[in-house]
Order: C-alpha cells, then sequence, then structure tokens
C-alpha cells in the first residue's frame, strides 16, 4: 500500500470565534434589529414553572417562536394564557446562547380580537358544564324573606346604591357588603375571596351569615365583564352553600357566573327585586286573607247557629226531659237504699252462718287432733321392737356369710397340705412350664413361708407362638387366691 499524506491546511482570513462570542454577537444582533416587536400567534405548550415564570409556543400556520413571561409580569397580565388561545403580545426578541436559540421576552399579553375571546369563553362554558357545574338539580331555592342580604359589588358605584334603594323599596332588610374591583387585575380572585369568605362566616357569630348572596356589576365591554367568565369565579359560585343572584352587565349580557349561580337576574336592580317581596303586597295580601277568613267564621257561626234551631224544634222542650230524668232518679234512689239494706241484711245472715260452720269444723279438728296424738304414742313401742328384730336378723346373715366366707378360703387348702409357690414379684406360678432353672420362688404353706429355687427345668415342648396367658374366669364361689 502507498503512503497516505494529509495536505496542509490552506492559509485563511477568517476570523476565529469561540463558541460564547459567537452567541453573544448573535444576541447583540437581533436585540439591535428587534428592540421591541408586536406578534399575533396561537399560544401552544403553555407551562407555568415553579418559580412563576411562564413558558410557552407562539405559533401560527408557518412558523413557531418561543416565549417567555417573568414572574413579575405574569402576575400583571390581564388574561389567564392557556393552550389554544390567540393572543397579541408585546415585548423583545432575544436569544438563549445555553440552547442556540432565540425567544420572545414578552411584557404584555392581549386576546386578538373579540371572536378569539368569545370561542375562549365558549370553550370554557362546555368544559365546566361537562364537570357539572351548571346542572339544574344542583341550584337551591331563594328564601321568602332573608334576614341579611350579602353584596359582592364595587363600593363606589352606583350598583350598590340601586341595590340598597330597591330593597328599601320593597321591604327593607340588613345589607352586608363585601368591597371588591369589579374589572382588571385581581378583579376574579377578589370576587371568588368574597363569596367563598361569606360562606365561611359561622351562623350565629359577631357579623350575621348572609342568607342570599348577590355578585352585581354595571354594564360593560366583553373585555370589561371578564373576570366574571374566569374559571376561579364560577367555582366558587357553584360551591357556595348560600343562594346566590348573579346580577352582572346589563339583561344582554352573558357571563359564565350565571350558569353557575342559583338564579339570573338581568340588572342588580333586578336581583333585589328577587332577593326581598314587596312589603306593601304582603301587607295587602294579609288584609285581604284576614276579611276572607273573618267572612269565612261569620258564615260557619251563622250555618252552626241554623242547624241548633233546626234541632231544637226536633227535640222539644229540655226542661220536660230534665223533670222527667229528675223523678226517675229519685226513685232510683229509694229503691237503691232499699236495695242496699236487704243486701246488707243477707249478708250479716250469710256471716252467722258460716260462724258456726267455722265453730263445728274447728270442734272436729280438734277431735282427730287427739286422736292421731295417742296413735303416735303407741307407735313408739311398736318401732323399737321391729328394729331390734330387724337388727338381730342381720346379725345372724352376717354370721353365716362370715362362716361360708371362711369355707372357701385358700388357707382350708393348705392346712390339707398344699402349698401356693409365687415368683419374686408376688404372682402365683400356676404351671410347671412358667418356671425357668435358677427362677426363685416363694412357697407359703399353712403354718409359713419358704423360699426355694428351682433346679430342673422343665422338658422343652414343641415351639409354639407366645400366647398371652388365658385369665382365670372366676368361679362363683370364690377364688382361692
Amino acid at each position: 500500500m502507498g503512503e497516505i499524506r494529509i495536505p496542509a491546511p490552506t492559509p485563511s482570513n477568517l476570523p476565529e470565534y469561540t463558541v460564547s462570542e459567537i452567541s453573544h454577537a448573535v444576541k447583540r444582533t437581533i436585540e439591535g434589529a428587534f428592540e421591541r416587536v408586536r406578534v399575533r400567534g396561537e399560544i401552544s405548550g403553555f407551562k407555568r414553572h415553579g418559580s412563576g415564570h411562564c413558558y410557552f409556543t407562539l405559533k401560527d400556520a408557518e412558523a413557531a417562536i418561543d416565549g417567555v413571561c417573568w414572574r413579575g409580569t405574569a402576575m400583571r397580565l390581564g388574561i389567564k394564557p392557556e393552550d389554544g388561545m390567540e393572543v397579541v403580545v408585546s415585548g423583545r426578541v432575544t436569544t438563549y446562547p445555553g440552547r442556540s436559540k432565540y425567544q420572545l421576552v414578552i411584557d404584555t399579553m392581549e386576546l386578538a380580537g373579540e371572536g378569539a375571546l368569545l370561542k375562549m369563553i365558549e370553550d370554557r362554558r362546555k368544559r365546566l358544564a361537562a364537570e357539572g357545574l351548571f346542572d339544574a338539580a344542583r341550584k337551591r331555592p331563594l328564601p321568602f324573606l332573608p334576614d341579611v342580604i350579602g353584596v359582592i359589588t364595587s363600593p363606589t358605584g352606583a350598583v350598590i346604591r340601586d341595590i340598597v334603594h330597591r330593597l328599601a323599596e320593597r321591604f327593607p332588610r340588613r345589607v352586608l357588603l363585601w368591597p371588591v374591583i369589579v374589572q382588571g387585575d385581581g378583579a376574579a380572585e377578589q370576587v371568588a375571596a368574597a363569596i367563598e369568605g361569606f360562606n365561611r362566616l359561622p351562623a350565629g357569630g359577631a357579623v350575621p351569615r348572609p342568607d342570599v348572596l348577590i355578585v352585581a356589576r354595571g354594564g360593560g365591554s366583553l373585555e370589561d365583564l371578564m373576570p366574571f367568565n374566569e374559571e376561579i369565579v364560577v367555582r366558587a359560585a357553584a360551591a357556595s352553600a348560600i343562594p346566590l343572584i348573579s346580577a352582572v352587565g346589563h339583561e344582554t349580557d352573558t357571563t359564565l357566573i350565571d350558569h353557575a349561580a342559583d338564579r339570573r337576574a338581568p340588572t342588580p336592580t333586578a336581583a333585589a327585586e328577587m332577593a326581598v317581596p314587596v312589603r306593601a303586597e304582603l301587607m295587602a295580601d294579609l288584609k285581604r286573607d284576614d276579611r276572607r277568613l273573618m267572612q269565612a267564621l261569620v258564615r260557619s257561626v251563622e250555618e252552626c247557629r241554623a242547624r241548633l234551631t233546626a234541632l231544637a224544634r226536633g227535640l222539644g222542650d229540655p226542661r220536660r226531659l230534665v223533670e222527667d230524668k229528675r223523678q226517675r232518679l229519685d226513685d232510683w234512689g229509694d229503691r237503691l237504699h232499699l236495695g242496699l239494706r236487704n243486701w246488707v241484711h243477707q249478708r250479716g245472715s250469710r256471716l252467722s252462718e258460716s260462724g258456726a260452720r267455722v265453730k263445728a269444723f274447728g270442734s272436729a279438728i280438734g277431735r282427730l287432733i287427739a286422736r292421731d296424738r295417742v296413735q303416735v304414742k303407741n307407735l313408739g313401742p311398736r318401732l323399737d321392737r321391729c328394729a331390734t328384730a330387724h337388727v338381730e336378723r342381720l346379725g345372724r346373715d352376717l354370721a353365716n356369710c362370715g362362716k361360708l366366707l371362711e369355707s372357701f378360703s385358700y388357707e382350708r387348702i393348705l392346712e390339707r397340705g398344699f402349698v401356693l409357690a409365687t415368683d419374686a414379684a408376688g404372682r402365683p406360678v400356676q404351671a410347671a412350664a412358667e418356671t425357668r432353672q435358677g427362677m426363685a420362688l416363694k412357697l407359703r404353706f399353712h403354718d409359713g413361708a419358704a423360699g426355694a429355687v428351682v433346679t430342673d427345668s422343665p422338658s422343652p415342648k414343641k415351639a409354639q407362638p407366645d400366647k398371652p396367658a388365658r385369665p382365670i374366669a372366676p368361679s362363683k364361689q370364690g377364688t382361692l387366691l
């Protein structure tokens, strides 16, 4: 193989940069050419970092650019960025050398036209409706006559004055105002916090808990009413345990809080009319009902009087009826007196007869007791004679049994010359086959015992399997052992 030669590098006049130098040069060039820009596009891949900074991509049909919104700026934005939202942002174009990319540092953000804003609101409405926040079954009825009414609105606008004035005309009630801003940055958070704050008030506390809430605001543009379309406000209204009336904007204005509220009023004044009835109308109704009740009572009394008159004609003269009953009562009184006297006389006679019978019965009992006493006295000697005879008979029977037992004793057999052989354990040896050479035996005679040793073992017999010794059946006359 031939030798490979590497040609020497050709000298060049191009300057040599480090990576950092070229990155900073590009950064200065871009920032100098685009000091401040206004860009329109759709938000994609929105992410809020734990530090509070927001990162996303702003794109259109053909291109995309990364965007970053620092924490302090993100808190001042008039809207909350979401994926799919078309916005117009203002800021400056810069680069991020750490990843070799350019990005847009955003200072302001607004929705790109009313159509995009309406689309965002509609998408949010569908999403919240799918969660069930707008279901009719969740809505609570308003109290007929609340004692305390909580109002959430601006303290400086005409809305609170209209509500208080209308309540005073219809039915004066106690009003608690929770002041909030109703448009701009932070309005949605304040409205949601006011709803939650009223719900956290304890019943019977120093500050009375409202029976109904009114969230109110005057008319305005779509952008002005946006705080009442925010998700935090809608969720707070849906979670309120106190019935809530939404009165935001004019009659033609519709916000998402209207769907979550228990009732929607076209205007703040109409909300006050929904909250309380008309006192004058109630008083008129009471007077009308009072007149009808009195008329019904008068008619009822007249009907009862007419019925009583008709019944009186059918009954006759009450005094005559009373006189007849009085005479009958006197007659029954006399009869009762006579009957009671006769009853007492009869009971006295029966009592005398019973006393005589009891006395005769006592005499008979005495005679029986005397007779039994004599019988018991005669039974003593007879019982003694019977007991003595029985004991003597048992003694004779016992003596006969002793003699019979003595005649059957094995000792009588030993007296006739027989010997009782036992092994060392005291068990009787009954056959020669049970002995073995050198076995110690104990021989018992009728007059004593002596020891013995077996010197001749018996002749072996045919091997047979060992069998357990058959127990000796007891004799009816008793064993000799």
